[in-house]
This record gives structure tokens, C-alpha cells and sequence, in this order.
């Protein structure tokens, strides 16, 4: 077999389980983790309070990343499908313009955010290693069979759009009009999934690694587990909405 066909077979199986992908850094994440609780003693609350803020934030660019792409795009594309590959039309325009994965793009700034919340240098380095491999054989995957389903059309897109990093000066206005209601629908999972890591490492950190108690933390570090109730309401109430009603369906997306 060919290389190159092995490596686009290795993607379609990492396409197919692309969700479980982080769980590779499980093992780098223990030592890190510990590393994080010396820093973090040796900074000061403050300044990891600032720090964990700005990683927050940087979680919340990555999805806007996500909301400015799934908000314009139609049905059948940009999917969150694992079973195989799937488009019944080629995107082209708003953030498929000036980058071609824009969602693996935001995913990766979302971890990002939430690998950066250790503050421990070499774990970010490991994590950006290990997305890129992962990434570089799933969309290789993608691009096999887009390339196959459109063709020249698809061939003129990738050699003036870049496949990871933006290229601004191309962009070009969305063909669909922004849809509130489609990224309510396909991104509450994402946004809870962001304030879950978040107080998840604030927790365990704190009361597993430093000794605090349950009651000090909730009373010290309120402001996380209110964020996980908030995220917990706003997910519930989404994925009820979507299973239970049509409220959030719109025909063509």
C-alpha cells in the first residue's frame, strides 16, 4: 500500500473516532498536572486567576471560531457524522474562504485554551505535536473524498485557501444568511464542554493535589462551579429543545 493511501486510511479510522482524540494525552497529563500545582503555588492566586481567565477566554475564541462557521453553513455539511465522510455541496465562502478546516481550527484553540490552563510549557508542545499529526491524517482523509466528489471545483479552492492557517485577504461573504438557531442547535455541547475542563482541572487540582476541602473551594473558587451550573442549565435546555421540539430546526440546515 502507499503511503500516502495508508496515511488517508489511518485518518479515516481517526475520523471515525476523532472524539476520543485527546484521551491519547492522558498519560503526558498526570506529570503535568503535577508540574501545574507547583507553578501554580509558586505564582501566586492572582496571577493564576489572571491566567486561567485569559486561557478561558482563548477556549471561548475557538468556539467563536465554530459559531462563525456552522452559523452559515447549510445542511449536510460540516457535520459532527463519525460513520464516513458526507457533503452534498463544496463551502467555499464565509470561513471556508480563508481557511479550509476552520472547525478543526477552532477545536484546536479550544484545547488550546484548556492545555495553556496548566501553564506547563513542554505539555502545550506535546498536545500541539500530537493534534497535528491526528489532524493532518483525518483531514487528508477528508480531502481524498472531497477531492473525488467535486473535482476541479475542489482543486481550484484548495490551491487558494490555506488548509489550517487563515489567509484574511481571501474572504468572501457567506452565501446562507447567520443562523442563531442552527449554532444553538449543533454548539451546546461545545460550550459546556469548555466550562466542564475547566472546572474539572480547577477541582481536581485544588482538592486532589493541593488537600483542599470541598467546602473551602466551593467557597474560594465559587465562580468555577457557577460556571459548570450555568453550562450544565444551558446544555439541558438546548439538548431538550433540539430532541423534544422543532424550535431549533430550520429547513436547509
Amino acid at each position: 500500500m502507499r503511503l500516502k493511501d495508508r496515511l488517508a486510511r489511518h485518518g479515516a479510522f481517526a475520523f471515525r473516532w476523532r472524539g476520543l482524540g485527546p484521551l491519547v494525552l492522558l498519560p503526558a497529563a498526570i506529570p503535568a498536572l503535577v508540574e501545574s500545582v507547583r507553578i501554580e503555588l509558586w505564582a501566586g492566586e492572582t496571577w493564576n486567576d489572571l491566567w486561567m481567565a485569559a486561557c478561558l477566554l482563548l477556549s471561548f475564541a475557538g468556539l467563536a471560531i465554530r459559531v462563525a462557521t456552522v452559523g452559515f453553513v447549510p445542511a449536510g455539511t460540516s457535520g459532527r457524522n463519525t460513520s464516513g465522510q458526507r457533503a452534498t455541496r463544496l463551502n467555499v465562502t464565509g470561513m471556508y474562504s480563508v481557511v479550509r478546516n476552520p472547525l478543526y481550527l477552532g477545536n484546536f484553540v479550544i484545547l488550546l485554551g484548556i492545555v495553556l490552563s496548566l501553564k506547563v510549557w513542554w505539555f502545550a508542545a506535546v498536545f500541539g505535536l500530537a493534534y497535528a499529526l491526528y489532524i493532518e491524517r483525518i483531514v487528508m482523509a477528508e480531502e481524498d473524498f472531497l477531492a473525488g466528489r467535486f473535482g476541479a471545483g475542489y482543486a481550484t479552492w484548495t490551491a487558494r485557501t490555506p488548509a489550517f492557517w487563515p489567509r484574511w485577504r481571501n474572504w468572501r461573504n457567506p452565501d446562507m444568511a447567520f443562523s442563531l438557531r442552527t449554532v444553538l442547535r449543533r454548539e451546546y455541547n461545545g460550550f459546556f464542554f469548555i466550562l466542564l475542563a475547566f472546572t474539572t482541572l480547577e477541582a481536581f487540582t485544588d482538592m486532589a493535589m493541593e488537600g483542599q476541602s470541598l467546602d473551602f473551594w466551593l467557597a474560594d473558587d465559587w465562580t468555577w462551579p457557577a460556571l459548570f451550573m450555568l453550562g450544565l442549565a444551558v446544555h439541558f435546555t438546548l439538548r431538550t429543545l433540539k430532541k423534544q421540539t422543532r424550535l431549533l430546526h430550520i429547513d436547509g440546515r
